[in-house]
Parts: C-alpha cells; sequence; structure tokens
C-alpha cells in the first residue's frame, strides 16, 4: 500500500508537466495564430491601399486621356478652319431684297437668277450650265422627289410647311426669299434660329440668310449648323470632307453610313438598336430628330427623352425635341436629362472646377467622371471603378457603363 501511494504522486506529477507542456504548446499556437491574423490583415491593408492607389492611378490616367482628347477636338477644328477658306459675304440690304423678289416674278429664268446670287448650290463652277440647272429645278415646283443641289431637305421642307407645298413654289427659292424672315428650318439638322442666335451680329451686317451665310463662311469657321451637330466632336473622330465640303453635308453623304457620331449626347450604335430597322436607311440622327424622339427612342444611355418631356411639361406643351432643348436651354436651366444623371448634384460636386458655359453632362462625358467622388448621389466614382477596371478599355464613364447594364 505504501508502494501505491508513494507511486500516486510521482504519476500526478507527470500529469501536471504533460497538461503544462500541452498548455504552452496552446499557449504558442494562440500566438501563432494571433500573428497569422496580424499578417494577414496586414496583407488585407496593403492589399487595400495598392488597390486605392491603383485606383487612383487609373482615374488619373483617364482624367489626362480625357484632357488630350479635348486637345485633339481644339487641333482638329484649328486645323479644319486653317484649310478651308470662307468666302466673300455679300450685303444682303433692302435693295438686293426687292431685287430678288422682282426676279422671282419672271420665272424660272429669274429664279435661278435668285439661287446664283446666294451662292448656296453646288455646282461645277460652269456658270451658264449651273444656271440652266437651277431653273430647270425652279421649273420643277413643289416635288417632293427632286433634290436641290444644297443643303436644304425638299420633301421634309414640304411636309413640315404645307402652305409652301400649297403655293406650289420651289422650296430652295421659297427659304431664300422668305424663310429667315418667316424662321424656316431648310433641313432639318440645320436650326436656322439657333445658328441666327450664335452668329447674330454677322448675320445683322450682312442680312444674309442662316443657310447662306453657313455654307459661304459659317462652315469653314467651324460653326455648328444645329444644336445637336458638335464640330469638334465630329472631326476628331476621323472625318475627312471633300475639299470646300461642309461638315454637315459630309455627315449625311458618308459620314452616318461610317457610324460617326454628330453629337457627344448621341450615340448611333445605342440609338439604332433601339429604333424601328426604318432608321437603319437613313442618318441616324435625321431619324432621330423627325421621328425617333417621339417614339420616345433614347439617343444615349444617358438621355431619355420621354423621360425628360414628362418632367418638363412645358416642353412637352411647346411640341419640343427634348435633346435640342437639354442642349441649347435646358441644362443652363439645371434640367436633368435622364433619372440617371442628376444634374444639380453633378454641379454640385463639380463646384468651381465646372468650367463655364459648359453642358454638365458633356462636361462629365468628357473628362468630369475621373475628377469627382460622387457622380450621382450613393455612386462612388472610385467603387466602381474598382469593381469595373474595363471601363478604361471599353471608354466608358461609370455612369455610362452603368446604364448600359440595366438595359440589359
Amino acid at each position: 500500500m505504501r508502494a501505491r501511494a508513494a507511486a500516486e504522486p510521482a504519476g500526478g506529477g507527470s500529469a501536471r508537466q504533460a497538461s503544462a507542456r500541452l498548455q504552452r504548446k496552446v499557449d504558442e499556437a494562440v500566438e501563432q495564430i494571433a500573428i497569422a491574423r496580424r499578417i494577414a490583415h496586414q496583407a488585407q491593408v496593403r492589399e487595400a491601399v495598392t488597390r486605392t492607389e491603383l485606383t487612383e492611378a487609373v482615374a488619373e490616367a483617364l482624367a489626362q486621356r480625357a484632357a488630350a482628347q479635348a486637345a485633339l477636338r481644339d487641333a482638329a477644328v484649328a486645323r479644319h478652319c486653317a484649310e478651308e477658306k470662307a468666302g466673300p459675304l455679300r450685303r444682303r440690304g433692302r435693295p438686293a431684297r426687292w431685287l430678288e423678289q422682282a426676279l422671282a416674278r419672271l420665272g424660272s429664268p429669274g429664279q435661278a437668277l435668285v439661287i446664283a446670287a446666294a451662292g448656296v448650290w453646288r455646282g461645277t463652277g460652269r456658270r451658264l450650265f449651273d444656271l440652266r440647272h437651277m431653273a430647270a429645278y425652279a421649273r420643277r415646283g413643289a416635288e417632293p422627289g427632286v433634290a436641290p443641289a444644297t443643303l436644304l431637305d425638299q420633301a421634309w421642307y414640304l411636309q413640315t410647311y404645307p402652305d409652301v407645298r400649297a403655293a406650289g413654289a420651289a422650296p430652295l427659292v421659297h427659304y431664300l426669299l422668305a424663310g429667315p424672315r418667316e424662321d424656316r428650318d431648310p433641313h432639318p439638322l440645320f436650326h436656322a434660329a439657333w445658328y441666327r442666335a450664335a452668329n447674330a451680329a454677322e448675320l445683322a451686317a450682312t442680312g444674309l440668310s442662316p443657310l447662306e451665310h453657313y455654307l459661304r463662311a459659317g462652315a469653314a469657321r467651324g460653326r455648328s449648323p444645329h444644336p445637336l451637330f458638335d464640330v469638334g466632336h465630329y472631326l476628331a473622330q476621323g472625318a475627312e470632307p471633300a475639299a470646300g465640303e461642309d461638315l454637315l453635308s459630309h455627315y449625311l453623304r458618308d459620314g452616318w453610313r461610317r457610324g460617326l457620331s454628330p453629337h457627344p449626347l448621341f450615340d448611333p450604335a445605342w440609338y439604332r438598336k433601339r429604333a424601328p430597322r426604318s432608321a437603319r436607311e437613313v442618318p441616324a440622327l435625321v431619324h432621330y430628330l423627325t421621328e425617333g424622339w417621339r417614339r420616345g427612342v433614347a439617343p444615349h444611355p444617358l438621355v431619355d427623352p420621354a423621360w425628360y418631356l414628362v418632367q418638363n411639361p412645358d416642353v412637352a406643351e411647346a411640341g419640343l425635341e427634348p435633346l435640342t432643348h437639354f442642349v441649347a436651354r435646358g441644362a443652363d436651366e439645371g434640367r436633368s436629362p435622364s433619372p440617371l444623371f442628376d444634374l444639380p448634384h453633378y454641379l454640385a460636386v463639380r463646384g468651381r472646377a465646372f468650367p463655364g458655359g459648359a453642358n454638365p453632362l458633356i462636361d462629365y462625358l468628357q473628362g468630369g467622371a475621373w475628377v469627382v467622388a460622387e457622380a450621382r448621389p450613393g455612386f462612388l466614382t472610385a467603387a466602381y471603378l474598382a469593381a469595373h477596371p474595363e471601363l478604361g478599355r471599353l471608354r466608358l464613364t461609370p455612369l455610362e457603363h452603368w446604364a448600359r447594364q440595366l438595359a440589359t
């Protein structure tokens, strides 16, 4: 019994030692786990910092690319103006207008002289040959299928102004004699009132019609014929008009077939996917202005014409096309182009860096996207860019990409 009693304390000490060793191992394991957790946390912090730094670097690179593209647009306009030569501007005062009215009463020969004096006919340079063609055009009167050699859409003009069709006059002759005074547009892509306001001093000094001024001098000086035709934006895409050809005529002849965009807020590919098949047969912007907007077809992921009209009943009641109104007036009045772009919020976060006179949505698309932290309430630019690094490759801003995702 004494031997067993003596053995128990010895066995108990061994158990305590084993327990102590086990506890030390547990403590060491806990310490190692804590160290591993600290290392993992530090790695996560470093990764987060690295990702933040990379996102900031990408955003900065995209902002620099936007600045380079702006310089490219400016250089393209400067080069175009240097290569094109503005023609002489005649003075069309009251005596000249009286003479035009007298010539018009002489029939097609006199009307041909009115057209020739305006200098809007794209002729061959052979004066008598061209005069015969002008007279032949004038003799055909109000035939919708006739296409005069100038920036006048005859079928559209007769449909838009039924009084001209009823009078039977050749639309180009009517426009030159009375169109400017009656505030008529010669083409759906030529906004005469807007062009007159943008070139008021020269038009007042010469008495010319907006179309004559544009074709004689305005186009060569880089002036835009419509709020939705941006010369710099169009040229920067590689548009190469023929010598002496104005850019709007180039778009109508060739640019639309190549998929060139006439304005930063008009995406031809986006529009055609949503427009009826008939839109493929004509320039996309012409289709939008004559038909598409009434169907509510969006010209850009961040522009919703139907929503704009609902939000702005005064525009709807006036029968105005939404995108033109937004570009020409709406943005200056603080109106948003769609529920996806909160214009007042963007102006607030852009602050003093916002360039005066710019359109906020265009500013966002052309570089502002990369210098604002929150493009719309709760929409963080850096977080979205970190989640979608492909934006740089796709050349899309975060809000554009998000709008496209919502539409799919």
